[in-house]
């Protein structure tokens, strides 16, 4: 793009631009201006050839239908403001590809725009986006990549979403890794946290911690049981005599503690006893519980754009939600029909049900302070 394109911008409006520019990693603001454009042309593209792609219905239900193809080919023949919900969890933006099909951490956002603004037109204004989403760790080094919140970023910035709370999943099935960093060189604790986005389309999102409230811990049960005195406590909070009435349960916090155990559920075994390939990348069923319980009411509509092994599907089955499913790969799509057979049992625990974990404190087997620090930061690996 030539300087006369800036002709006509006011020179406080050319100061701005530059500024971006340099925010954004341009050496110029008709370079930024360029990259723009382009980024507008190919989310042009990557639509118009979503249009022209195959989209076929696999599977119906009372409520839900199951689709293969590309979501984008799915959203475009759907009306703004029609859903209630998107809960997902797309291909993480890994160093080394794996067999779902997730994006280089580097264009994992340019990957992710056209599918930003078909979100942001289907969802109702008092509509949810809730995007579980992995971290990754730059190529030969233990060091994070950013992506994650780049996407954030680029969501609320570029698009006008808004974040209404952080979530992280915390898995304490999780197996340590990455194994290099944490079991060979020993300089990285495990990573066992997912972080989930929610965002919405409005500050204003329909929402109520009361659908999702849980047990109350012990010491709770025992301030309920015994009483409280009020006092001003020493972070500065006034805690008054209505907290020792309590509710109907505790408020969750923003951690969410779920063991993933589903390499032992029906469909891990329907796949094994079918030789179907199983989605390396499922959430537990009370991942998508919290949050279709949390942000909709039974009727509403729930869509999962990277549906995967169809568990959002299911929970909103079981939940009396209306659903969509779209998947491109069909062998994950004849796994997850079989959470829809007769004989399927149900995903959700039953009623009443509780499950606690516990996260043992750190630095607890005494002084290790004889435990050598590699002088070289872990860049060589120890000797066998």
């Amino acid at each position: 793009m030539s300087p006369q394109n800036l002709e006509g911008i006011s020179n406080r409006a050319q100061q701005e631009l530059a500024k971006l520019a340099l925010v954004h990693g341009y050496s110029s603001p008709e370079e930024y201006l360029e990259a723009l454009a382009c980024r507008s042309e190919n989310i042009d593209k990557t639509l118009s050839e979503a249009r022209s792609s195959s989209l076929t219905q696999k599977l119906t239900t009372d409520l839900g239908e199951i689709y293969q193809g590309n979501a984008l080919s799915y959203t475009q023949t759907q009306q703004s403001g029609s859903i209630d919900l998107i809960m997902t969890s797309p291909p993480f933006g890994l160093v080394r590809k794996k067999t779902y099909g997730n994006e280089a951490s580097e264009a994992y956002c340019d990957w992710f725009r056209p599918f930003a603004l078909e979100f942001h037109r289907l969802l109702k204004d008092s509509g949810s986006l809730v995007i579980d989403i992995g971290g990754s760790w730059e190529k030969g080094k233990p060091v994070r990549s950013l992506y994650h919140f780049d996407l954030l970023i680029m969501l609320v910035k570029e698009y006008g979403f808004h974040l209404c709370l952080e979530h992280y999943w915390w898995n304490p099935s999780k197996l340590p890794s990455p194994a290099e960093w944490v079991n060979v060189r020993r300089v990285r604790p495990k990573d066992a946290v997912n972080t989930v986005w929610w965002l919405s389309k409005t500050p204003w999102p329909k929402s109520s911690n009361r659908r999702v409230i849980g047990e109350y811990s012990d010491s709770m049960k025992g301030l309920l049981k015994n009483g409280y005195k009020a006092k001003l406590r020493p972070s500065g909070h006034d805690i008054s005599e209505n907290f020792s009435k309590g509710g109907k349960g505790s408020i969750p916090p923003n951690l969410l503690a779920i063991a993933n155990t589903e390499s032992n559920s029906a469909y891990a075994k329907f796949c094994r006893e079918n030789d179907i390939p199983i989605h390396p990348a499922r959430f537990p069923a009370k991942l998508p519980e919290y949050f279709i319980r949390m942000l909709t009411e039974p009727g509403d509509k729930v869509f999962d754009p990277f549906s995967g092994s169809f568990m959002t599907a299911r929970v909103s089955e079981e939940l009396g939600r209306r659903w969509v499913g779209t998947e491109l790969e069909p062998d994950y799509i004849a796994g997850g029909m079989a959470r829809f057979s007769e004989d399927a049992p149900s995903v959700l625990p039953e009623s009443g049900r509780s499950t606690k974990y516990e996260i043992l404190a750190p630095c607890s087997l005494g002084n290790t302070d004889d435990v050598p620090l590699p002088l070289d930061g872990g860049q060589s690996r120890p000797k066998k």
